[in-house]
């Protein structure tokens, strides 16, 4: 087998492992079954969780069996790590109907319980992965069995002093009992994986370390197995920001959410400095055309975003949405006619414009400010335009006097587009 271990850290997944060694040989010699978590807390999954989706990719095009675990009973608890407070309970239903369509998304990335991905050639992947829900096994869990069996093996010592649980204690809302049970329950996964499906390799986010390195303790002294663990780094942009946070909200892969469009412009916008990191995360391109894509400066860089946007909205829309979002993306860089492209589109009732809007209610209102007082700023800086005309005026009222072909072009800055198009009352 190729030595994906170290594709992997080429391409920067790698933050903490186990053991380097161990794990690098474990891969290039076996067939390995590894594990990600996703908790289904929104009928969608954001950009953020690119980065285990794309490394699960990885493994699996070299030959390993991926498991992709839905949290359906760990959601009813809640991830205490790098929170401020708990999260709101969801229903069975809601968490179904949300690993679903997550299901979905992840089928387009990864080969799943017999339906082969969308992106995927079929030559490169060579075993079929399996899509669990944990509450399969969590929610017929005996609570006194449980803690005779496994709760024996955790020291609350040891538990506070992990960093996710710590930072809980400290703040006023404390840290409740059930969240204090996550770290349990994940480490009750692994072993139930390890049992029932040979699974020696947990992957997840650098702040699951401690909840992943409990299972990995928990495996060692139930079964005397040694198992592994490896954490990806959390993904920051180059100004500091959460990766996939922009002025409107989360990125979602759900089309409905995030339109194929807006997914792309995501990426065409990045800062220059982000490109050769997230053409290496984001992509399947060879490491030898992301550094060439890398080293472009100046004005040359668009063209390495361009292939950024293009092939990471490939992968989570398919071909068809990139081609128009590219096409989009190119006539609104370039000044074309784009009044009848798949940008975002609002409907505005007719009898609504007549009355007039204010210019700033406008702009916030489809997206393009995220509040008023930044929708103020916008037009303040010149930054607000209408049908490619700049307005300044912030007590501007928007009519239909400014109609074209029955719609608006609204744009925020060089490149942010969303039009208006008018319904009948």
């Amino acid at each position: 087998m190729d030595n994906v271990f170290e594709a992997l850290n080429e391409r920067g997944f790698i933050k903490q492992v186990t053991n380097t060694e161990q794990v690098a040989r474990l891969l290039a010699e076996k067939q390995v079954t590894y594990y990600v978590g996703f908790d289904p807390t929104a009928p969608s999954l954001h950009v953020g969780s690119l980065v285990p989706i794309m490394a699960m990719a990885h493994l699996q095009r070299a030959g390993h069996k991926p498991i992709a675990i839905i949290g359906g009973g760990t959601t009813m608890i809640g991830d205490p790590t790098d929170k401020t407070e708990m999260r709101p309970m969801l229903s069975e239903e809601q968490i179904s109907e949300n690993a679903k369509r997550i299901l979905a998304q992840l089928q387009r990335y990864l080969h799943l319980d017999n339906k082969k991905a969308e992106s995927a050639d079929a030559q490169t992947v060579s075993e079929v992965g399996r899509f669990l829900n944990n509450a399969d096994w969590l929610l017929s869990v005996n609570y006194i069995e449980f803690l005779r069996d496994i709760g024996k093996h955790f020291r609350v010592n040891e538990m506070i002093r992990a960093e996710g649980y710590r930072q809980r204690l400290e703040r006023e809302l404390g840290l409740s009992f059930l969240e204090f049970n996550y770290q349990l329950l994940q480490a009750y996964d692994y072993l139930r994986l390890f049992q029932e499906y040979g699974c020696r390799l947990q992957l997840g986010g650098d702040d699951q370390w401690g909840n992943i390195l409990a299972g990995v303790g928990l495996i060692r002294r139930i079964e005397g197995e040694q198992v592994h663990a490896v954490t990806f780094p959390l993904l920051t942009t180059a100004t500091g920001a959460k990766m996939g946070k922009t002025a409107g909200g989360a990125v979602w892969l759900d089309a409905q959410r995030t339109s194929p469009y807006e997914f792309y412009q995501y990426w065409i916008n990045v800062d220059d400095r982000d490109v050769p990191k997230f053409l290496a995360y984001f992509t399947f391109l060879p490491m030898t055309e992301v550094r060439q894509l890398g080293k472009l400066e100046h004005e040359a860089i668009r063209e390495a975003k361009e292939v950024l946007a293009y092939e990471v909205t490939q992968l989570a829309h398919g071909k068809t949405e990139a081609d128009k979002a590219q096409a989009t993306s190119r006539a609104a860089f370039g000044g074309g006619n784009l009044n009848n492209t798949e940008m975002p589109m609002t409907h505005i009732a007719a009898d609504r414009l007549d009355s007039g809007i204010p210019i700033m209610t406008l702009f916030h209102e489809v997206g393009l400010a995220n509040s008023r007082s930044e929708a103020r700023r916008l037009i303040q800086q010149g930054g607000a335009y209408i049908n490619e005309k700049q307005y300044r005026a912030i007590d501007m009222v928007v009519g239909t006097d400014l109609l074209e072909d029955e719609a608006l072009l609204l744009r925020a800055g060089k490149k942010r587009y969303h039009r208006i198009v008018l319904k009948e009352n």
